[in-house]
């Protein structure tokens, strides 16, 4: 989701809601403690030089159990950091604490804000030689004499 369409959803809403990947909700006293740009620059195993930028949302749980972030007031910390960090219109990226910090793709259904898992890839699969599928192997292709045999090709 992008900075743009999350503004977009907020002025739709009365409450504020972000659901985990497992469907759990984040406690509803929590706080946004940052709205951030953050800069990756790096080469991949490929060697290719690369520039990712990302706007950081930073949720956190406090004891303030009477706290309500309301969706005008999220805007308003939004804009700020769009005018003084200069954020452009990036995708969202949400660290949340768990067991350590997890960081979520965003998404949203209709009512909440979902944390959505992100995973790893390799960016030059190209140069490292991964396969694209899986090579599909004829078992009778493979060698004809038993393993596990006395004159087997094991040992």
């Amino acid at each position: 989701m992008k900075l743009s369409e999350i503004k977009n959803k907020l002025k739709e809403l009365e409450t504020i809601s972000f659901q985990l990947p497992n469907g759990e909700l984040v406690p509803s006293h929590f706080h946004v403690t940052e709205v951030g740009k953050i800069t990756k620059h790096f080469i991949d195993c490929g060697g290719t030089e690369r520039n990712e930028e990302v706007v950081n949302f930073q949720l956190w749980n406090a004891n303030d159990y009477d706290h309500r972030l309301h969706p005008e007031k999220l805007i308003d910390i939004i804009e700020l950091s769009e005018k003084v960090l200069g954020i452009g219109d990036l995708e969202i990226e949400v660290e949340y604490q768990g067991d350590t910090i997890g960081k979520f793709g965003l998404d949203f259904n209709g009512k909440s804000f979902i944390l959505t898992n992100k995973q790893t890839d390799c960016l030059a699969q190209d140069q490292c030689g991964i396969p694209s599928e899986k090579p599909k192997v004829k078992l009778s292709e493979l060698n004809d004499e038993p393993c596990c045999s006395p004159d087997g090709n094991c040992c």
